[in-house]
């Protein structure tokens, strides 16, 4: 076999190893923070509700109008949040679009300047600038990676990351509440399910980070367990002075 055809055999395999895992979809954050939130606070406030001696009965209504509100509320939350961001990069883009329209040269010279200041040679950086701004969606975004820092066709969904938030924190909120849907009258079966279900959930996020599963567990678990023991004090203290 040639040089040649080697090292593009080399490339290609290179090619096909070297992939990243998409980091700006939209449904990662949302989903994460969805399950962890609906896990903690669904937690936190039965545990709450059941430190002021309450009934099996208004243990679950709690836990159910809790995964109910919270579920809402956070896919409400993340679609306004999402698709404001959106709006704002597509006004910042038609603001570049305009610029490049009644300004050509002008934004070519910025182009290659930001080249110059990563170290290309002006004359190179000059023609690269020009050769890449004969194309004006091409140009439109270059700059708006180089710019702004985005992509523009890659922006986050409203409705995935609503979606995503939806069904992550209902997931999540479940947990503290099957158990006594399954018939258990005693606190504890939904305390222990929803802290496995943490640390759980922590070592699935380590699986996508470069953090080591079992750290990323047990602060989950430490998180949950904590925000539960407290919510309980607190109820039992304003349970026993009602």
């Amino acid at each position: 076999m040639s040089i040649i055809e080697t090292e593009a055999a080399l490339h290609e395999a290179h090619r096909d190893n070297h992939t990243h895992r998409d980091v700006n979809g939209g449904w990662l954050r949302p989903a994460v923070f969805g399950a962890m939130d609906g896990l903690v606070s669904n937690l936190a406030l039965m545990t709450g509700v059941a430190g002021g001696a309450v009934s099996q009965q208004t243990i679950v209504i709690t836990g159910l109008a809790g995964l109910a509100a919270g579920a809402f509320s956070m896919a409400a939350g993340e679609y306004t949040s999402v698709a404001s961001q959106r709006e704002l990069v597509e006004a910042e883009l038609a603001v570049e679009r305009r610029e490049l329209r009644k300004h050509p040269v002008d934004e070519m010279e910025e182009l290659a300047a930001l080249y110059v200041a990563r170290g290309v040679e002006p004359a190179l950086a000059r023609e690269v600038a020009m050769q890449l701004s004969k194309d004006p969606e091409q140009a439109l975004e270059i700059h708006a990676r180089e710019e702004l820092g985005i992509d523009p066709d890659d922006l986050p969904s409203p409705l995935v990351a609503a979606l995503s938030s939806f069904g992550a924190f209902a997931l999540g909120a479940l947990l503290p509440v099957l158990p006594y849907l399954l018939g258990a009258s005693a606190l504890w079966p939904a305390v222990l399910l929803a802290l496995v279900g943490l640390f759980a959930c922590g070592a699935l996020v380590a699986k996508v980070t470069a953090r080591g599963w079992w750290f990323s567990g047990l602060r989950q678990l430490a998180l949950g367990g904590t925000a539960a023991a407290v919510t309980y004090g607190l109820g039992a203290l304003i349970g026993a002075a009602v």
